[in-house]
């Protein structure tokens, strides 16, 4: 047997050498074979894909989170990413504020960025300053054409410039040119504004985020064109001509990380010791140097823009001061700032007159969330302070209108029950048609039967038709009395106040749930007690120029609050009116005025106003009331709808021919809204999809509101370069499957030879 063997192996030498080889290169090949699928499904460096030619370009879940994300070019990029810091310094009746803006480009382009952002009504800006490095560059108020042409002459010539104008009186923007790439700019902004006063608490606003606005359908009027060649035609009107430039994109919460991180720094300097300081939004930490002092900061730091910020604060005493006078001198002339709080109606005789009381409850979209709860919630109580000598009725609106009465009914215990139940089965949906409901609101059926007509609007406020509002109440007012309900956490403080002003009643506001009782029943103080009339402001000496021009009625527990330009600080100032049906007067020497900061702004700001009402009113014609708005702002320097801010570095710093990207930086949506009440349902996203990217505050959205049913809710591309990789592999396959023969091939000649 062996010697068999050994014969076998003998003749056959080549046989055993080239099965071992052939097992290797098999092997070998499967492995080549194997690496090459493995490259199929590895992800490559970023080098590999076309839409990352650019150290900034980015795939959306390559994102960190809160990161902003825009598309360009068919490819995703990071935008710029913005934070704001607030300082404020309360001086004893007013208040300064400096908002911080910064805008980085992490891109490699130059850009160019705009942002829409609140401030107070009553805010007088006045200031604008942008920081480039170590280069600060005031800004100039200019007339608002001729700012914008400023401006966009510097920014064709590649010069850094900032522009902040006036959209509404608490809606701006900001548009900063030529940024470049890497580059972070600071624009800052200051304003003057008065402090708030009710009864025995002080208070301050900051408002942080623009609520998206409904904005109703223009009216279209078609003539046909006739065959005379009259000339006659088509002719169109819009109630909100300007609705692109406050309706900025705003970040589904549920889809997106909220941002615009913003600080809050407040000096408070009372002027009198200090008891209770509130933060009612915000967790806040509060230090006390001495005891008219406070330093308040939040507690957590930077802050989602998404909710106004509300401070109260109340004098360690029991009661506040009820008098207040101060005076600022600039230029030849002096201000003066005064507060009288009339005496409270308890101390009248006078037997408050049964009413009729209209409520008007807002329900659409925008009141989704929180905001509906808060609303009902208002009302429920307000029905449950009717007295029997009280009517009432309840109107509902969204995109259409319910009057749940046909008129004004006993408010006896059965029709408090039945619109009780008509509030709480209300749900929130479709548009905001405030216009018709303020008419039937305003429509009085009863007419002058010696009751106190009024009425209370609960709403947010979100639309951008305020002047056909506005122009509503003037002319329909007639002897009701409107209180306005600012309702959530983003109200138009600017419809609320003006609205409230036109129809000679009171503002109030409820941001949260559990402000409600304490709010309403401030609210009904106001309701159910008289008014204080009559009033009037007479300077012994000095010639004066007052503000407000008429001045309104008071309600309990609110100061009057005059501002007046005086040629002179001398003699007296005598306030008159009547409580209820009693005489009331005060007067005021003007040498205990105490020095004051902001006046003349404050002064001007409340002129700039009265124009605007008059105009409203008719009292003035839109070319007067533009002529003294535009006096105003100029002597005074304040940004107003005629007016703009605009600072230009003299210094070219956009290379020729470089091309500049527009950047709109979208906002946040206001706490407690919901999304898909003010936007429609987002579209279902693809279990795939889902099962990918599972943290969806990386995807990114951009939406206007609009008063019709909204586009689908763009998502961002989240397909993976498989394109790339597909070739990558199929490379490796034949480069594999050549090694594979070529190493075949090297034995057998090998052998051969």
């Amino acid at each position: 047997m062996d010697n068999c063997n050994t014969v076998d192996s003998n003749e056959h030498p080549w046989l055993g050498r080239l099965i071992v080889v052939g097992l290797f290169l098999l092997a070998q090949g499967i492995a080549v074979i194997l690496v090459a699928f493995v490259a199929l499904l590895v992800s490559f460096e970023p080098g590999w894909s076309a839409t990352t030619e650019q150290a900034s370009l980015l795939r959306p879940g390559d994102a960190r989170s809160g990161t902003l994300l825009l598309k360009q070019d068919g490819a995703t990029t990071e935008a710029i990413r913005l934070g704001i810091d607030v300082d404020v310094t309360v001086s004893g009746p007013t208040l300064r504020v400096r908002v911080t803006q910064v805008f980085r480009n992490p891109t490699k382009d130059w850009v160019e960025a705009t942002y829409v952002y609140p401030l107070p009504t009553d805010g007088a800006v006045d200031t604008l300053k942008m920081v480039v490095g170590d280069r600060i560059i005031v800004g100039d108020i200019k007339e608002r054409q001729q700012a914008r042409v400023i401006y966009e002459e510097a920014r064709r010539a590649g010069q850094k410039a900032a522009l902040t104008e006036q959209e509404r009186p608490n809606i701006f923007t900001n548009s900063v040119a030529n940024i470049g790439p890497g580059e972070t700019v600071l624009v800052q902004i200051e304003y003057q504004e008065p402090v708030h006063q009710s009864g025995n608490e002080y208070s301050l606003r900051l408002p942080l985020v623009v609520g998206p606005r409904y904005n109703p359908a223009p009216i279209v009027q078609n003539v046909d064109f006739r065959k005379d060649g009259s000339g006659w035609g088509a002719t169109s009107s819009d109630p909100v001509p300007d609705r692109d430039r406050i309706s900025p994109s705003v970040r589904d919460p549920a889809q997106n990380a909220p941002v615009n991180p913003t600080s809050i720094t407040v000096r408070l300097k009372a002027g009198f010791a200090l008891g209770e300081v509130r933060s009612h939004h915000h967790g806040v930490k509060i230090e006390s140097p001495d005891n008219a002092t406070r330093i308040v900061t939040l507690a957590e730091g930077a802050v989602p823009a998404d909710r106004d910020f509300e401070l109260t604060w109340k004098p360690a005493a029991e009661k506040a001061p009820s008098v207040g006078l101060f005076r600022e001198h600039v230029g030849d002339a002096d201000y003066l700032l005064a507060f009288v709080t009339p005496p409270s109606v308890d101390q009248a005789t006078q037997k408050p007159l049964p009413r009729e009381v209209v409520f008007v409850i807002d329900n659409s979209g925008s009141m989704g969330g929180t905001s509906i709860v808060q609303a009902k919630a208002s009302l429920t109580y307000a029905l449950s302070r009717l007295q029997p000598t009280d009517r009432f009725n309840v109107i509902r609106f969204d995109d259409t209108m319910d009057m749940l009465f046909p008129a004004s009914v006993p408010a006896d215990a059965a029709h408090v029950d039945e619109a009780t139940s008509f509030v709480s089965a209300l749900q929130a949906r479709g548009g905001t048609e405030m216009v018709p409901a303020m008419r039937a609101a305003l429509t009085d059926k009863l007419g002058d039967t010696g009751m106190v007509r009024q009425v209370v609007f609960l709403t947010d406020g979100a639309i951008g038709n305020e002047q056909q509002l506005f122009e509503t109440i003037t002319a329909m007012r007639g002897r009701s009395r409107v209180f306005m309900v600012g309702i959530g956490s983003a109200p138009n403080t600017h419809l609320m106040t003006r609205a409230a002003e036109l129809g000679r009643g009171a503002f109030t506001h409820i941001g949260s749930v559990e402000q409600v009782e304490e709010r309403m029943r401030g609210l009904f103080a106001k309701l159910e007690n008289p008014a204080v009339t009559a009033l009037t402001a007479t300077f012994s000496e000095a010639k004066a120029d007052v503000t407000p021009a008429i001045i309104p009625d008071v309600y309990r527990d609110e100061p009057l609050v005059l501002a007046a330009k005086l040629d002179k600080l001398a003699g007296s100032l005598e306030i008159r009116g009547r409580v209820g049906d009693r005489p009331w007067s005060v007067t005021l020497p003007l040498e205990n005025a105490a020095e004051g900061k902001g006046l003349s702004k404050l002064w001007a700001k409340r002129k700039i106003a009265d124009a605007e009402v008059a105009r409203t009113l008719r009292a003035m014609t839109p070319e007067e009331s533009d002529k003294a708005i535009l006096a105003l702002a100029l002597d005074h320097q304040i940004v107003t709808r005629l007016t703009s801010l605009v600072a230009v570095d003299k210094t070219p710093s956009r290379p020729e021919g470089e091309p500049l990207k527009l950047n709109e930086l979208p906002i946040n949506l206001p706490s407690g809204w919901d999304f898909e009440k003010v936007f429609g349902e987002r579209p279902q996203v693809p279990a795939q999809l889902r099962e990918r990217h599972a943290d969806a505050r990386n995807q990114s959205t951009a939406r206007r509101p609009g008063p019709t049913a909204p586009d689908a809710i763009r998502l961002p591309k989240t397909a993976t370069p498989a394109g790339l990789k597909m070739i990558a592999g199929l490379i490796l396959i034949v480069l594999a499957l050549i090694l594979f023969v070529v190493n075949r091939r090297r034995p057998l000649l090998t052998d051969a030879a």
